[in-house]
């Protein structure tokens, strides 16, 4: 094992959504001097390659819902290779800091004397833009929420009803298990056919996304095959080309 010279014992790194080309700089070199790598199942394996052949890869994979690495067993994995290497990374898909418990293994290795650095990465729903939906656009929408659809009690957050009184693009983490009631919050509030999306695996190969109204999300994920994980999109961004067509076709009417 080798002696610990780095100031830094862990860097916390995201893992961007998917495609390795989106990774940051900052990250891939990190990566190419990584000792130890502690990675979950959103992070794309191809990244591993881009650390020394020397280097120890640990999987610490969190699917929903299925068999998971104990957070707390992350945590002991975290102490026991920062007292041995010199660079420890733990790899999270997204940004580490969005809905990625980034910032609560950070404190955790700092409560432990351990010096953490946190790397960001692009998050999951910026992979939206690949498939035309921007999370804002002037005129269309003016800000953007977003929630988990599963907190630590397993209920989805109450902050969505608030999101609902506004224009704002609503993106939903973790919530494919929430689509009956998702739906269902927004039918009761009158708002069922506001569009909505669905998008998994987005930048990658095994990129899937389906489009249609709120109140039919939990339908149109069965018949695209879409599940965990996903980003769920609700707002007029998801009809973006749409409204602008439609826009620019009005003004031209009243030109002429």
């Amino acid at each position: 094992m080798s002696r610990k010279l780095s100031p830094f014992g862990l860097y916390v790194v995201g893992a961007g959504p998917g495609n390795p080309e989106l990774l940051t700089l900052m990250a891939f070199k990190v990566l190419k001097k990584a000792d130890v790598i502690l990675y979950d199942n959103l992070s794309n394996d191809e990244l591993l390659k881009i650390a020394p052949k020397t280097c120890k890869m640990v999987y610490v994979g969190k699917q929903p819902y299925r068999n998971c690495t104990p957070q707390e067993k992350i945590n002991d994995l975290i102490v026991k290779y920062t007292k041995a290497y010199s660079t420890v990374v733990r790899l999270k898909g997204g940004d580490p800091f969005i809905f990625g418990r980034g910032f609560e293994e950070l404190l955790f290795a700092e409560e432990h004397g351990i010096r953490a650095q946190y790397i960001p990465g692009i998050s999951s729903m910026q992979g939206a833009g690949f498939v035309d939906i921007p999370l804002t656009h002037r005129g269309i929408s003016e800000s953007l929420w977003a929630i988990t659809g599963t907190k630590r009690d397993g209920s989805l957050s109450n902050d969505l009803k608030c999101a609902m009184k506004s224009s704002a693009t609503v993106v939903i983490y973790m919530g494919m298990k929430k689509l009956a009631e998702i739906a269902n919050t927004y039918n009761e509030a009158g708002l069922g056919h506001i569009p909505a999306a669905i998008i998994q695996q987005v930048t990658t190969p095994h990129q899937k996304h389906t489009t249609c109204e709120v109140k039919d999300l939990q339908e149109a994920a069965f018949k695209a095959g879409l599940s965990n994980p996903a980003i769920i999109i609700i707002g007029d961004v998801v009809q973006a080309r749409a409204f602008i067509a439609n826009k620019q076709f009005n003004e031209h009417a009243i030109a002429v």
